[in-house]
């Protein structure tokens, strides 16, 4: 691998991501080896920033790249509503191609907003295809495939317990630790109403036993809830737990509707939360106490969720939504920005056991990094003491101009290097409307 040289870059890292330093950022086969005073190294690539901000690359800690395609096919629903009559007809209906399509569509978008990194939940079949997009398009991801075996699952999507098991322990040996531990795999039972608990003790076991992150999703909308301790006699949470799915390596996403003791327990095993804002306020299913969770002990992380319910997987949307949407209840002083950029990027990577790796700028980690450039009457005056303000509260995605994984420019002046971004787009749109077509959804004017 070539040895690359950011240049000229205000250089930011967390905790408080203060004006930082001037200088250089370089990155050799890969790992990062000098971050400070330009020090006139020899590069074999040189990207110029004239000021810009450098910063670790943005992790996003649940996405749903086999939705992607979905965009706007399922507007105005709650969460039931939404998997029901939408969202699973549509994923069963999923063929290879149109899944490589939703991925490569979904990398695109992430990549060019600044997210370097994902953890992803796909659907049940065809996940090799979203692999290889990742593999290709050169996005550091954690994912896998989806287990719904319960019989209340509809047909389409109601897999063989372990049929399902051992397709994810095939994808597992295959993928993980592929393209230099680049790509690493997650077991990601979908939710407690689409498993059984037979199922939810065996995946709790193989994601132990492989030392893999387990992936899913709790307490996200009050019906749910309701169903959940209906039939098990349970909190979402303690049933997880007694299911032995809560743990370090366990990433849950939404915890919106939480009681105390669940609280606790998610802070006593060191389970991971992920918050959704767009998502969960889409679909109407409310807000989780973000403030509460950090003041127990539980460590949360960002993620845009899936295109059918954000419509967007842009970043810098979460970011402010999540700073500004909790000082209406817990006050202005709730959530800063720089907390909020660290939990974008070093929370992320803690949350997927990638600190020390990506997360900050620092020699010897790997060369995750973005520069942005905000510009136009929002980003002046340029005395504006604080990077984290100016990014958090006023920043777009389209500020972002270059992207680097693993000391490769996937990104380059606004532009995708990895892949033909007219041909992604190409293929999403007649992938889409066949995809429709295979589900049986109509779409209105």
């Amino acid at each position: 691998m070539a040895t690359l040289r950011i240049r000229n870059a205000r250089i930011l890292n967390p905790p408080d991501f203060s004006s930082g330093i001037v200088g250089d950022v370089v990155v050799d086969d890969g790992t990062i080896v000098h971050v400070g005073p330009d020090q006139a190294r020899a590069a074999d690539h040189v990207v110029e920033c004239d000021g810009a901000f450098c910063l670790p690359g943005l992790v996003q800690t649940h996405v749903h790249l086999c939705q992607t395609l979905m965009r706007g096919l399922a507007d105005d629903l709650q969460l039931l509503d939404w998997l029901q009559h939408r969202i699973w007809p549509l994923e069963a209906a999923h063929t290879r191609s149109s899944m490589r399509a939703s991925a490569r569509l979904g990398i695109a978008e992430l990549l060019l907003g600044g997210t370097t990194t994902l953890l992803s939940m796909e659907t049940l079949r065809h996940t090799d295809a979203v692999f290889e997009a990742v593999e290709e398009m050169g996005i550091r991801a954690v994912l896998g495939k989806t287990h719904m075996d319960h019989p209340d699952c509809p047909d389409g999507l109601r897999e063989d317990s372990n049929a399902s098991l051992q397709e994810a322990e095939r994808l597992c040996k295959t993928w993980h630790g592929r393209a230099g531990d680049r790509i690493r795999y997650a077991y990601s039972p979908r939710f407690a109403l689409s498993c059984t608990r037979q199922l939810l003790k065996r995946v709790g076991e193989l994601a132990r036993r492989d030392h893999t992150l387990l992936h899913t999703h709790a307490s996200e909308n009050r019906e749910e809830c309701t169903a959940v301790e209906r039939e098990t006699g349970r909190r979402n949470i303690h049933y997880l737990d007694a299911a032995g799915c809560l743990g370090e390596r366990t990433v849950v996403a939404h915890c919106i509707h939480l009681e105390p003791g669940e609280v606790k327990r998610l802070a006593e095993t060191c389970t991971r939360v992920v918050h959704c804002p767009t998502c969960n306020l889409k679909l109407g299913s409310g807000i989780a106490d973000v403030p509460g969770l950090m003041e127990a002990g539980v460590r949360v992380s960002l993620g845009a969720d899936g295109a059918p319910c954000n419509n967007a997987l842009d970043m810098f949307e979460e970011m402010k939504l999540a700073a500004i949407l909790h000082k209406v209840r817990s006050g202005p002083d709730t959530l800063p920005a720089a907390s909020i950029l660290e939990m974008a990027t070093l929370g992320g990577a803690r949350a997927l056991h990638l600190d020390g790796r990506i997360g900050t700028l620092a020699p010897g980690n790997r060369g995750d990094l973005i520069v942005v450039a905000p510009s136009g009457p929002r980003a002046h005056p340029r005395t504006t003491p604080a990077p984290a303000s100016l990014l958090v509260y006023a920043g777009r995605s389209h500020d972002v101009r270059h992207v680097v994984v693993d000391g490769r420019v996937v990104v380059e002046d606004h532009t995708l290097k990895t892949a033909d971004l007219d041909t992604i787009l190409t293929e999403a749109d007649t992938e889409a409307v066949a995809l429709r077509t295979r589900a049986g959804i109509c779409v209105r004017p």
